[in-house]
């Protein structure tokens, strides 16, 4: 049983520590202007370089808002911060989970090729999962009612 628990505070660190990094990664580099995204994506218009022209549209669309792309990088840094604290890893680990799906779909939809990367972010997603339903017992009410 011991083994079982140091196996689930290891999977809260990493995830925690990735989703944290990823965060910290998204403020790293500038946001392109409007023209620069034209100009990137002018070099990929041919057919064979459609899925490259479609990651790189997607991205930027995320970060010309002004506003997505640094919003997802709060909530991976905070969220991976309540997932890394012990008491918090709970809540952190629930937030988390659409953050995880949203990037596992995007590397299954617009980079299946990556076969590495695909399975890195199926990891992430399955050991969210398993954060989740290891504290099924506090959430379980939520979803079945008690007859009277």
């Amino acid at each position: 049983m011991k083994g079982v628990n140091i196996l689930f505070i290891v999977f809260r660190l990493f995830l925690g520590g990735m989703m944290v990094y990823g965060g910290i990664q998204k403020f790293q580099k500038p946001i392109p202007t409007p023209i620069e995204v034209v100009e990137k994506a002018v070099k990929f218009k041919a057919p064979e370089k459609e899925s490259t022209l479609q990651k790189i549209l997607y991205i930027s669309g995320a970060k010309q808002t002004g506003y997505f792309w640094q919003l997802l990088g709060f909530c991976e840094i905070l969220f991976g911060l309540l997932l890394i604290i012990q008491y918090t890893g709970f809540v952190g680990a629930i937030f988390l989970l659409p953050i995880t799906l949203h990037i596992f779909l995007f590397h299954l939809f617009l980079e299946s090729d990556e076969m590495g990367e695909l399975v890195e972010t199926g990891a992430l997603f399955a050991i969210n999962i398993v954060l989740v339903l290891k504290e099924h017992q506090k959430w379980k009410n939520l979803l079945w009612i008690r007859p009277i």
